[in-house]
């Protein structure tokens, strides 16, 4: 992949996983509180925040795809506006972990999830 360090490229597979991970427990939580609970007044809210904290992990997921597989078609060089691209969506890729983490533990607790 041109310009691209292992480090970086181990960076973004590792955000990536988080990612996933994180799409996986919001969804998971989503289920659980629904099929326990249903959708009624106390749970509307929770369950419309882990439906968004799925989309939030799902952007940079998918960002991250297409900016890997354009890069890696771009010889020999990549553009500094996809390098830019790239190092802003790391960043947002991390913050958005990190908030979606939050939300979900929130969630499990509110309702005593494992």
């Amino acid at each position: 992949m041109a310009m691209l360090g292992q480090k970086t490229i181990a960076t973004i597979l590792n955000l990536q996983a988080r990612l996933l991970a994180g799409i996986d427990e919001a969804s998971s939580a989503e289920f659980a509180i629904f099929e326990q609970y249903g959708e009624i007044e106390t749970t509307v809210m929770v369950l419309e925040q882990l439906q968004n904290a799925t989309e939030r992990l799902r952007n940079p997921y998918s960002r991250f795809y297409t900016l890997l597989l354009r890069m890696s078609e771009s010889q020999p060089i990549v553009s500094s506006v996809m390098l830019n691209l790239l190092d802003k969506t790391i960043e947002q890729a991390r913050a958005d972990t990190d908030a979606v983490e939050a939300t979900i533990r929130e969630a499990k607790r509110d309702f005593n999830l494992p």
